[in-house]
């Protein structure tokens, strides 16, 4: 016959299943007694779910002998014992534990990891949850914030599992990414300094002056939230976890295709977009501009620009510089007025 003490650690067969009691045989003069309550961490579980006929368990002992003379078991506090000991290994190795949900209660959840792990509903997922409902019999993976054994407490976190999972993502997401390289992504945001981009694992930035060849007044002139675009990778900043994109990298630069199919003394068809003290800018293709200086717009004496032409109207115009490196073109009114040769699309 064993000799057992309360507190000890036992191991026996089972024996009888009753709705309110198991009774495990541990070679001891009597067989010892397991409460339906000291089954399980779980509430109101039949015992029929947790224990079967022939089964080898361990059980803690809570007294050998009570008023009736019985040997009183917990199977849950030989389960308990266990768990502490892994419990506070994977704490001080700030190590991640598994668990199901078992339990919405005022505040959280409770999730079964060999004892009662709280999870405050703040730390369920990066951001609050109102519902908690939904989470009953997940299993999960969370990180121990807090552990108190006198106390019988365990504090855990998902968020930090996530924030911790998320970053590790993060860093290999901008590992691979190289400057230079053509992305597929989709327009997320639309602020009014550009838009961010979801790249398929993080946002990336395409400043207003990157959207496009022309001028931009406003983002969402150019995109939309949720359409798809080609981007180009122009900066990864690991520190700082920021990626820099260019929407207009994608497209033909409309000043290298001008000066590839233009050259100075042509004359060109343009629009007067703006005047200004100086002379007046003229359109002469799709995103450019040009100036035409006042001392350009007539062969006689102009005191001012709108003497000569009004905003909108279209007119000749000849090449007289053109500066691809600083995105600038001289043109002149009073130099076409002379005649000269037309640009190969007229």
């Amino acid at each position: 016959m064993v000799l057992v003490e309360d507190g000890q650690l036992v191991e026996g067969t089972v024996v009888r299943v009753d709705q309110d009691e198991v009774l495990l045989d541990i070679g001891y003069k009597s067989e010892g007694v397991i409460p339906s309550r000291e089954l399980s961490i779980r509430n109101d579980v039949d015992p029929n779910e947790v224990v079967s006929m022939g089964e080898r368990i361990e059980a803690l002992v809570i007294t050998k002998e009570d008023k009736e003379g019985r040997l009183v078991l917990s199977k849950k506090r030989a389960q308990y014992e266990r768990a502490w000991g892994k419990i506070e290994e994977l704490k001080e190795a700030d190590g991640v534990v598994k668990g199901q949900v078992i339990e919405v209660v005022k505040g959280g959840l409770i999730v079964d990891i060999g004892l009662r792990g709280f999870l405050p509903a703040s730390l369920v997922e990066l951001r609050r949850v109102r519902d908690l409902q939904p989470y009953i019999g997940n299993e999960i993976e969370a990180k121990i914030i807090e552990l108190d054994k006198n106390r019988n407490n365990v504090v855990l976190s998902r968020r930090s599992w996530l924030e911790e999972n998320q970053k590790e993502q993060r860093g290999a997401f901008l590992d691979n990414l190289k400057p230079g390289e053509r992305r597929k992504g989709v327009v997320s945001s639309v602020v009014n300094f550009g838009a961010f981009v979801d790249l398929g694992g993080m946002d990336g930035l395409v400043h207003v002056s990157e959207l496009s060849w022309k001028h931009v007044d406003h983002p969402s002139s150019v995109v939309t939230v949720g359409d798809e675009i080609d981007v180009e990778v122009l900066e990864v900043d690991l520190d700082r976890e920021r990626i820099s994109l260019s929407l207009k990298a994608t497209q033909q630069d409309p000043w290298q295709e001008f000066a590839s199919s233009h050259r100075v003394g042509e004359l060109v068809y343009g629009r007067v977009t703006k005047l200004v003290p100086f002379g007046s800018f003229v359109q002469v293709g799709e995103g450019i501009e040009g100036l035409v200086h006042i001392s350009e717009m007539s062969a006689h004496h102009v005191d001012l620009p709108e003497q000569v032409v009004t905003p909108g109207e279209e007119l000749w115009v000849k090449i007289i510089d053109l500066d691809l490196q600083r995105r600038r073109i001289s043109l002149s009114i009073k130099q076409a007025a002379e005649g000269g040769e037309v640009a190969a699309e007229y």
